[in-house]
């Protein structure tokens, strides 16, 4: 008789820390990626059993973030902390039965028996296993780890055969003294009770699957025969290979949104982090890497966070958008609703001035935030002056300086004003006066905008109107 196929069921069970790292979200893609490939469902479940630290908004904080990133999971998020009583029956069933005990000892107190006996390993000696420590408030229950001669493994999907010997292992907590079980226990009991056929997680959890298996095999009937396939993916390092720290990177997603890469590319190059497409194409669709991927083809080997190579992604996507939807997406950073204040006064933004600068502006940048910075000039009363380009143009070259902005300043007084016209003077004034190609456009670009780079200066110059050019020309000319 043919079995029938399980429907293939992952789960992301995110921490209620209020954000989502790099990490995190990558494992949530992979999940993503992983059911959707399969035909199968996506579980979220928030390990927010320690209830103090578990307030509301910090979980809401973890959706917003995946549906920003495009990841939808099936059916409502379980929630850990409403799971409670469950852990506490299993908690005492292994009390029952010898495979758990209480334990009192204090951090200190094991600190100075190991120093004593001079073990190298530091961790809990099991002093407290044949001690009958009764309940209270200073008792943590342990986990009991059996047949310390003996060994738990699995066939992970990404790292093959993956074995511990139960002598590497120490007796875990399972319940804090404050009655908090630890998500060690909640997970053992989760996966089974929600039938999850798949655990994809990080690397650095690799550690703590022998001891979910061993709890599982000492609860009995209706886990001990629960065998979900484990695939545990590479870490993400930084450019020193060091694991990503929120101590010295640029970790969190919400500030990768907050400086405005697209979400789109911010998902496709997470993708490419340990895994890449048969074809070796990295910037694609996402449902073309849903049909390509195959959680076998992940790497074991630690992934580089490459800022360069998002910033490749994001420029990608953010040029291929069309034109009104860049100007609709940029919109919350013009408006100051998203990262800082604009740089110009309140109420000078303009979208109709905006509008025809924002296609060249959108060749140019690689995240939204950027945008003001090319077109303060505009709206701001002056310009804010960078002193090194004003140094290179206006010092170093003076007498250039000053007779091209004499000859530009006659001839946009009475000159047709569009962006050819206006480029035209400039090479014909550039060419009359015999003055090197370098030295035609900066004087001009640096007396209207501050800086020597910026969007094509024709069309900056129309924006910027015939009066507040001359303005600035003439302003600029009585400096030099």
């Amino acid at each position: 008789m043919t079995q029938p196929t399980r429907t293939v069921r992952v789960r992301f069970a995110p921490a209620p820390t209020g954000y989502l790292h790099i990490g995190g979200a990558r494992t949530a893609l992979f999940n993503w990626l992983f059911a959707r490939h399969q035909g199968g469902e996506l579980v979220l479940r928030v390990e927010d059993t320690d209830a103090e630290r578990s307030r509301p908004e910090l979980v809401e904080a973890i959706y917003d973030t995946l549906r920003w990133l495009g990841l939808d999971w099936d059916g409502e998020p379980v929630h850990q902390s409403g799971r409670g009583e469950i852990y506490h029956d299993a908690a005492e069933r292994l009390l029952a039965h010898g495979a758990a005990y209480r334990c009192d000892c204090t951090r200190a107190a094991l600190d100075a028996r190991n120093a004593a006996s001079g073990r190298k390993t530091p961790g809990y000696d099991g002093f407290c296993r044949d001690r009958q420590v009764p309940p209270g408030p200073d008792a943590v229950v342990r986990f009991r780890i059996p047949d310390p001669d003996g060994a738990t493994g699995w066939h992970d999907l990404i790292r093959g055969e993956v074995t511990f010997e139960h002598a590497d292992l120490e007796d875990f907590v399972i319940v804090r003294s404050n009655g908090v079980p630890m998500f060690l226990l909640a997970n053992a009991i989760d996966d089974a009770d929600m039938a999850i056929t798949h655990v994809i997680r990080g690397e650095d959890l690799i550690n703590t699957t022998p001891k979910v298996i061993l709890l599982r095999e000492a609860l009995g009937s209706g886990y001990a025969d629960y065998a979900p396939q484990y695939a545990h993916v590479p870490l993400i390092v930084n450019e020193k290979r060091q694991k990503l720290s929120k101590r010295r990177d640029d970790v969190s997603v919400g500030d990768y949104r907050e400086r405005g890469y697209l979400p789109e590319a911010m998902v496709n190059y997470l993708a490419t982090l340990g895994w890449g497409a048969p074809d070796g194409i990295e910037i694609r669709p996402l449902s073309e890497i849903v049909e390509l991927f195959d959680i076998a083809h992940v790497s074991s080997s630690s992934a580089f966070f490459d800022l360069k190579k998002l910033d490749h992604f994001a420029g990608e996507y953010l040029r291929a958008l069309p034109a009104a939807e860049f100007v609709e997406r940029s919109g919350p950073w013009l408006r100051g609703e998203v990262g800082p204040p604009p740089p110009w006064p309140e109420g000078a933004f303009d979208p109709a001035v905006f509008a025809p600068l924002a296609p060249l502006v959108q060749e140019r940048v690689v995240r939204f935030d950027q945008v003001p910075g090319y077109v303060d000039f505009v709206f701001r009363p002056e310009p804010e002056l960078d002193q090194a380009s004003w140094d290179k143009v206006m010092v170093k070259a003076a007498d250039a300086a000053g007779l091209m902005l004499d000859a530009v300043i006659a001839a946009y007084e009475t000159c047709d004003w569009q962006a050819e016209a206006l480029m035209a003077v400039i090479q014909a004034e550039g060419e009359r006066l015999e003055l090197p190609k370098k030295q035609w456009q900066a004087p001009v670009r640096v007396a209207v905008t501050g800086r020597s780079v910026g969007p094509p200066l024709g069309e900056s110059l129309v924006a910027l109107g015939r009066e507040r050019t001359l303005a600035r020309l003439r302003a600029a000319r009585a400096r030099v």
